[in-house]
């Protein structure tokens, strides 16, 4: 990701990112700069506080500078957390019928030769293939790693939305999980019940199925989360609540 900033012939300041994927992403999708574009348009016609495409080529896109920083300790959390479902339950509704490049969630990958057992993988794995995977009626667009570095904040507003690439359709449940995940890394227990209740509120989902998906959003740091480069007390307190997280899961399944 570079920055720019430039003066246009009219002396105005002009700023825009320039994001060049990188190999990962291109052996997995050579195609992803025009599909993100393209998503990118879509969305942002819709509404949704997105940056706006003006440029791509492949293995590179040109957008919006969006204003704003991450905030992972928000000054007013409540009023955050009311906005990300919001933006959310947003995202989930529309009717996308011009996107037929998305692709669907995937399953769960093999299991590894050893499991992560410091984070109950096992567990996890082996509940996940009990349930099989939930009937899918109505697909909808998932940002695919909705958290709060993905997400910018400029005057206590939610500003943008960025990195779209792991978007995919799939069931809104996906990204509840994997939100309500973060949120509780993050802000805690109490923040992540209060997005739960707000998304619930605002998209009318029904939450049967958010303990398999919350197992599934569980499953994702399993083998990486001792290599994210965290300081120890901060790796330690995500470990712990990433427990309490799968255990409730279990519980409800």
């Amino acid at each position: 990701m570079t920055a720019l900033e430039f003066r246009r012939a009219n002396g105005q300041i002009g700023r825009l990112v320039v994001r060049q994927y990188g190999q990962h992403d291109l052996r997995a999708n050579p195609d992803i700069a025009r599909q993100e574009d393209a998503l990118l348009r879509a969305l942002h016609a819709a509404g949704l506080p997105v940056p706006l495409p003006h440029y791509f080529e492949a293995g590179l896109l040109v957008t919006d500078f969006m204003p704003g920083a991450t905030e992972f300790q928000p000054a007013d959390g409540p009023d955050c957390v009311r906005q990300m479902a919001a933006f959310l339950a947003r995202l989930h509704a529309l009717a996308r019928t011009d996107l037929p490049f998305l692709r669907f969630l995937a399953p769960p990958a093999p299991r590894p030769a050893i499991a992560d057992e410091s984070l109950s993988e096992s567990r996890i794995r082996n509940a996940l293939e009990r349930l099989g995977s939930p009937a899918l009626k109505t697909p909808a667009v998932l940002h695919g790693d909705f958290w709060p570095g993905n997400l910018l904040w400029s005057g206590g507003q939610l500003s943008a939305v960025i990195d779209w690439e792991d978007a995919v359709h799939g069931d809104p449940l996906a990204d509840l999980g994997n939100a309500r995940l973060e949120l509780l890394f993050f802000l805690g227990a109490g923040a992540m019940q209060a997005f739960t209740r707000e998304y619930a509120a605002l998209s009318g989902a029904h939450l049967a199925w958010l303990p398999y998906w919350d197992l599934r959003a569980a499953l994702r740091p399993c083998g990486r989360l001792g290599n994210w480069g965290l300081e120890a007390g901060v790796e330690r307190r995500m470990r712990q609540r990433h427990r309490a997280f799968v255990n409730a899961a279990l519980e409800h399944l």
